[in-house]
């Protein structure tokens, strides 16, 4: 079944056709989440409630924009309002990162390895977590999940020109605020034995 036709069957009731759309979307709603919390419990528990809110409001939905791009706002007003709503705009979390058997691989030199990826994604989160809401958002939409420009034009509802410029924005602020990381850190620094 077409994912309009999946939309119009829910709208008239059917739950599996709902069941359906949350199938094809959940990954990526719990992925635009994820970004904006950085907290893999709070992501999934918002992408939940995202979905009972578009189950709802699917009545109200009238087809005029494609079904992900209603999705994708109603996930960012939802994660915006629980942020506000708790204060937890700035608030960072660390991912778990599962240590696997390599047998070829030296644990010492394997448990170096993971140190060195996981005190860079930090880094990283942090200057994300920094920036400003709006180049948040445009950095998670674009660069983490891959969205186009037409795509995010049509969830922020803004212009192809303020979706360039917003991002090129957050792309410099984000190398200014890891500039210090990298001149200090980069290269072979950090994988030293110290």
């Amino acid at each position: 079944m077409e994912e309009k036709d999946l939309v119009r069957s829910s709208k008239e009731g059917n739950e599996e056709a709902f069941a359906s759309l949350v199938k094809k979307y959940r990954v990526k709603v719990f992925n635009l989440a994820f970004s904006l919390t950085r907290d893999r419990d709070t992501a999934d528990d918002l992408a939940q409630e995202v979905f009972i809110k578009a189950y709802f409001a699917l009545p109200r939905f009238e087809l005029r924009s494609e079904f992900g791009t209603w999705l994708y706002r109603i996930t960012i007003n939802h994660v915006r309002d629980f942020l506000r709503k708790t204060s937890r705009m700035k608030r960072l979390s660390i991912d778990e990162i599962k240590e696997s058997s390599i047998p070829q691989e030296d644990e010492t030199m394997k448990r170096e390895k993971e140190q060195t990826e996981e005190r860079r994604k930090k880094i990283l989160r942090r200057a994300i977590q920094i920036l400003p809401d709006k180049h948040q958002v445009i950095l998670s939409l674009r660069d983490i999940q891959g969205l186009s420009y037409e795509e995010i034009t049509k969830i922020l509802r803004i212009s192809p020109g303020t979706v360039d410029s917003r991002l090129h924005r957050a792309r410099k602020l984000l190398r200014k605020k890891l500039a210090p990381f990298l001149s200090q850190k980069g290269g072979n620094h950090e994988l030293q034995e110290g």
